[in-house]
């Protein structure tokens, strides 16, 4: 072997070339200016660019995904604000560095379990807080109580595993995310609660690793913020040496593969849950500990929904498995928020830049939907319980038929005589329900039927509802046309959100419509801030007529208007499950390949589903805003989304009676039930109705008829195809020596064998 065969190569040569030309240029920039920040960046991705060109390529190419999310977000501030003082990015990369410990929380429990982990900062909440009283209210060893926390936030873990998480083991995973959002409205309630054992102290002192402090230009940083730089790489080589080296960790990683071939394997998959649930608690533990510090925060406070939004743009920014890409985005992440804030002195731009970061990500992003691994992790999500229709051998049974006839005339008397003796508030208040109901509608369609899970729903209905009280209060149309127009505009804006997504397929619908809720309730609908102020109305909306002669004033023809439309709704819902476009939904969600393999454009009918659920939630904000009268931001926020995405999945996401039974059950227990029982209406309400019917309230109603229809068919002699399952079936031909006789003696006799054996 020749000296030149072991060269590299002279597009290296060009490479190195290059770059110690921009080492030679950084370093006479930093010569002649001072340290700045530009001067620095370019030395240091000057130097890595050095790294990488010399690196083994594995190791190039994860060095090379991990930084340049980080370096373009960086360099895009910097250019953008370049008045932006050093300090700000310091500022960033310390809130960074925090939230990248939620985002690994969240990545961690994502690839054990397929689920978005709503707790995943709130279960730190509590040990956070016992761990501040024990220090400042009884002045216990700072070194103890730490310990105390770490071990406490371990077992906080495996115990939300055990107690709540594993009985939702083989539950779709929709409903296991609902029950994170109540485990953590739990923590949130715990952390409140905790102060309130100990005697009045001064919480807000926080205990350093170390006393030192250093200023970078008007900012002091001082030991909480040392604390930072300390503990989080600390544990990110821990939990990198873990999940690498020890046998546990491989395990893990084995589980999150694909748990059922690691079940095969003898890897005892439910045991392996406590550890990865343990290890979510430790950091959500370690992230509001070290936050509690450089920030003050009320303890037991929950997290800030934009806050979670970062986690979870990190989180997919790093594909949910990349743990350096998942830290080093929420790093960057927060550089832009940060510096926005400095730059426009509001939040509500830096909101609207991260949601806009988060978008680019997914739509540069592309997922190969012929990995096995892509297909597991899209199909948990589209895992819904569906309830079954009757079985065709007992619709025409007149019992049947009379008491579902009985039935449908209970609920129609009900609903024209009861609101007749009804108050003006009792008949707001079951508009809502109604209201709620057709966004519930919207979510079936998309969530249900077509698999792509939508976190920020009400942002399409606030957006439409803005525009329908425009066109009431400044130009005066005609409701009927002021709902066709919201409806549109709640489709466009529903495909226009969900076009980017096609391409990154999993959690990508998810996040990108919570991330445009946040963006909408902090920037579009402010109207301090928003682009778009001209079409939000100003004040009162008063309600227009009805083809120009029906009066919609009064509060009880605007509820029997708000029922017909939900029941047009739902008969349109029913007619399109029916409906070839709805067996093309069910099929793309259940099984991609398969139906394209039968020339189904996957693509264009989950475009068509964008338009369906948009349409429905366009009419359900122009519904929304006539009944209030007024458009108000609150009312369309992230977390309300998240309650109405709860709500749904509670009540039977599959099913279009299942979500009218939610809505119902759990607005209604929110407006008319008095203290206590109004608790069922929260999320921690939400998880105890779980625990008791883990399939929902849907579900629950659909096993309670077929055991009515099956007690029904029993006491009639009838045999149903469809319940055999639950029926012993008695076999009429003879087995083993029996058989053996009958065809000896049908030989013997001359008879046919085959009729014997029939």
């Amino acid at each position: 072997m020749t000296l030149d065969a072991v060269a590299p190569p002279r597009r290296a040569d060009a490479r190195l070339a290059v770059i110690c030309a921009a080492l030679v240029l950084a370093a006479a920039r930093i010569a002649a200016t001072g340290i700045d920040v530009m001067g620095v960046l370019t030395f240091a991705t000057t130097v890595v660019a050095v790294g990488l060109t010399y690196a083994p390529r594995p190791l190039a190419r994860a060095a090379g995904a991990a930084l340049v999310p980080f370096a373009l977000m960086v360099l895009g501030t910097r250019l953008a604000w370049p008045e932006v003082q050093a300090e700000v990015y310091l500022i960033g990369l310390v809130s960074g560095l925090v939230i990248g410990l939620i985002a690994l929380a969240l990545v961690i429990v994502y690839r054990a379990n397929r689920i978005v982990n709503f707790a995943a900062a709130d279960m730190g909440a509590a040990p956070a807080a016992l761990v501040f009283m024990l220090y400042a209210a009884w002045g216990w060893n700072w070194w103890l109580v730490s310990a105390m926390g770490v071990v406490c936030s371990v077992l906080v873990g495996v115990l939300v595993e055990f107690l709540f998480l594993r009985r939702f083991f083989k539950a779709p995973r929709l409903i296991m995310t609902v029950a994170t959002i109540g485990v953590a409205q739990l923590f949130i309630f715990l952390g409140f609660l905790i102060p309130t054992w100990f005697s009045e102290a001064e919480v807000n002192r926080f205990p350093a690793i170390v006393s030192a402090q250093f200023t970078v230009g008007n900012a002091v940083f001082g030991g909480s913020d040392i604390n930072v730089f300390i503990v989080v790489p600390i544990v990110l080589v821990g939990l990198m040496l873990f999940f690498r080296y020890s046998a546990t960790g491989v395990a893990v990683r084995a589980t999150a593969e694909s748990a059922d071939r690691a079940a095969l394997l003898g890897i005892p998959v439910r045991r392996l849950q406590s550890v990865v649930w343990g290890i979510a608690g430790l950091l959500a533990f370690l992230a509001i500990y070290l936050r509690y510090g450089y920030q003050a925060q009320n303890l037991g406070s929950a997290l800030d929904p934009t806050l979670l939004l970062t986690a979870l743009g990190a989180a997919v920014i790093g594909r949910m498995e990349r743990m350096p890409t998942v830290v080093l985005a929420a790093v960057g992440l927060n550089i832009v928020d940060s510096a926005a804030f400095t730059h426009f002195a509001s939040q509500s731009y830096g909101i609207a830049i991260r949601a806009g970061i988060i978008a680019i990500a997914l739509v540069v992003q592309h997922t190969d939907m012929s990995s096995r691994l892509a297909n597991a992790a899209t199909s948990t999500w589209q895992a819904t319980q569906e309830i079954r229709r009757i079985p065709a051998e007992l619709r025409a049974d007149p019992t049947v038929r009379n008491t579902l006839r009985g039935l449908w005339l209970v609920g129609l008397v009900a609903v024209v005589a009861i609101p007749q003796f009804a108050s003006n508030d009792v008949l707001n208040q079951t508009t809502l329900i109604a209201i709620y109901a057709i966004i519930g509608l919207s979510l079936v369609v998309l969530t249900g039927w077509a698999g792509q899970v939508s976190l920020g729903q009400m942002a399409f209905v606030g957006l439409s509802g803005a525009v329908a009280g425009t066109l009431a209060e400044k130009y005066h149309w005609d409701v009927g046309l002021i709902l066709l127009a919201a409806g549109a505009t709640g489709a466009v804006l529903t495909i226009l959100v969900g076009l980017p997504t096609l391409r990154a397929r999993g959690l990508a619908f998810a996040i990108m419509t919570l991330a445009f809720a946040v963006m909408t309730s902090n920037y579009l609908l402010n109207r301090g801030y928003s682009p778009i102020k001209g079409w939000l109305p100003g004040g009162s909306v008063r309600r227009t007529n009805l083809f120009g002669v029906i009066s919609l004033d009064s509060e009880l023809r605007f509820f029997y208007f708000t029922v017909v439309i939900l029941g047009v709704s739902m008969a349109m819902m029913y007619s399109l499950r029916r409906s070839r476009i709805g067996r093309v939904l069910i099929g793309v969600r259940d099984n991609e390949k398969a139906a394209q393999a039968y020339a189904v454009g996957a693509r264009a009918s989950l475009i068509m589903s964008f338009g369906i659920s948009g349409f429905l939630a366009g009419i359900a904000g122009a519904l929304f805003v006539l009944q209030q009268g007024a458009l108000d931001a609150p009312n369309f926020s992230a977390p309300e989304s998240l309650r109405v995405f709860s709500l749904v999945v509670v009540g039977g996401l599959g099913s279009i009676g299942g979500v009218i039974l939610g809505a119902s059950f759990v607005k209604g227990t929110q407006y008319f039930m008095p203290a206590p029982w109004d608790f069922l209406a929260s999320g921690m309400g939400l998880l105890v109705v779980l625990l008791v019917l883990p399939g929902g309230l849907g579900a629950a109603v659909g096993q309670a008829r077929d055991a009515a229809l099956r007690w029904h068919a029993k006491r009639k002699g009838m045999r149903i195809p469809s319940f055999l399952a639950d029926t012993r079936v008695e076999s009429e031909i003879p087995a083993g020596a029996e058989l053996a006789e009958a065809i000896a003696e049908a030989t013997e006799h001359g008879e046919d064998i085959v009729e014997v054996v029939d």
